[in-house]
């Protein structure tokens, strides 16, 4: 694919953006700048453009440091709430996972159809504010002599609250069907028997990483939206997978890039930063993300302003191949298509219903947007890009 002469700089950027002069646009109001001014004009007339997601994404969670006890503990065995955190890394530092379950009853099958409480709920009412029952215990070591401590504690009274998650804004995901005769529960939600609805879970034209396919701004420093804050791109994400096959704008059709990321869990927002109780699976978190696009070139004009009619997912049936480790696409559907609110594959109209939420996705790009006017966010330039296939 050819590219165009870089035009501006970061540092051009930025300085506009201190001056106060800097052209800044959510991914969808660039949709209708292209359409209307052409590829060329966009680029030289808007710096930025912001995009914004908001999904449960299952791999999250957050480093804690609840500090010494008096007497000591190596806290080898650490709960927050019952939920299990894990403490084999330090004597008072421990790693809560957002799906983690309360320990005993993780599907609540005593009380089928209730709330299911776990890592993710943990992690908001930290953020809330909430009183936390923190539990430890240790084996004991000359150093470390106590063997079970317990105490309440809200989130400032942590020395340390990192969020922290592996793998987060997966640049194209699955749309889900059911093929089997029964209802199934799945991360995906609820889905009835024999194609009866479809769900999805990604935030289309808004989609951070759908407006940077080949990731030529995204990598290792970018400053991003994080939970209501600003947070940071800490590595490529786990399952990060450039070779994607992808369709000819460039645009994965499937599973591609994903991102972890990195942030101070006591500045964020429970808005941004929700547990999520998926009935008959478990819990998961629902994470706040945007990311700026500086437009740098023309290219990044032409990629930042594509749209739901350009963008595909791929349906899996959940009901009998994914379960069974068969990855068989049924066929591809728009996101168009999908936010339409239904689907038709194989001659079959199908209700489509979101995970994500594509209108906290919008207001995270606008809140971001309006940080960038103000000059209270200033574009961190990556240290390295995420690998590509194409740079």
């Amino acid at each position: 694919m050819k590219k165009t002469k870089t035009k501006k700089t970061y540092e051009e950027i930025n300085e506009r953006i201190r001056k106060g002069k800097a052209v800044v646009v959510t991914a969808e109001e660039m949709i209708d700048i292209v359409d209307k001014n052409g590829l060329k004009e966009a680029a030289r007339t808007v710096d930025v453009v912001t995009t914004g997601t908001f999904a449960p994404m299952c791999s999250s969670g957050a480093f804690l440091n609840f500090g010494h006890t008096s007497p000591r503990i190596k806290a080898s065995r650490v709960w927050l709430n019952d939920v299990p955190a894990y403490g084999g890394i330090a004597a008072v530092d421990c790693y809560i996972g957002a799906t983690e379950v309360v320990e005993g009853d993780p599907l609540n099958s005593v009380h089928p159809g209730e709330f299911n409480y776990g890592g993710g709920h943990v992690i908001e009412d930290l953020v809330a504010g909430n009183v936390i029952r923190l539990r430890l215990e240790g084996y004991g070591t000359d150093c470390y002599p106590s063997r079970k401590h317990e105490k309440n504690m809200v989130i400032h009274d942590f020395r340390d609250a990192i969020l922290f998650n592996p793998r987060n804004a997966y640049q194209n995901y699955n749309c889900a069907v059911n093929m089997s005769d029964r209802i199934i529960y799945t991360y995906m939600g609820v889905l009835r028997s024999r194609m009866a609805n479809a769900t999805y879970s990604t935030s289309g034209q808004l989609s951070p990483l759908f407006n940077d396919p080949y990731y030529r701004t995204i990598g290792i420093g970018t400053k991003i939206f994080l939970g209501g804050t600003q947070g940071y791109v800490a590595w490529w994400g786990t399952q990060h997978n450039p070779r994607a096959d992808r369709c000819d704008n460039g645009v994965p059709v499937e599973g591609a890039g994903t991102i972890a990321t990195i942030g101070n869990l006591k500045e964020m927002n429970q808005r941004w930063i929700t547990g999520a109780s998926i009935l008959g699976y478990g819990v998961s978190l629902y994470v706040g993300i945007g990311i700026p696009i500086p437009i740098l070139n023309e290219d990044m004009a032409r990629y930042t302003s594509v749209s739901d009619d350009d963008l595909y997912a791929q349906v899996y049936d959940y009901g009998v191949d994914i379960p069974n480790g068969i990855n068989r696409s049924l066929g591809q559907v728009s996101y168009r298509e999908l936010r339409s609110g239904s689907i038709t594959l194989r001659g079959k109209k199908i209700p489509a219903a979101p995970l994500s939420s594509y209108y906290r996705a919008r207001e995270i790009a606008q809140i971001l947007k309006e940080w960038i006017q103000k000059g209270d966010f200033i574009l961190g330039e990556p240290q390295s890009l995420l690998p590509s296939v194409e740079m």
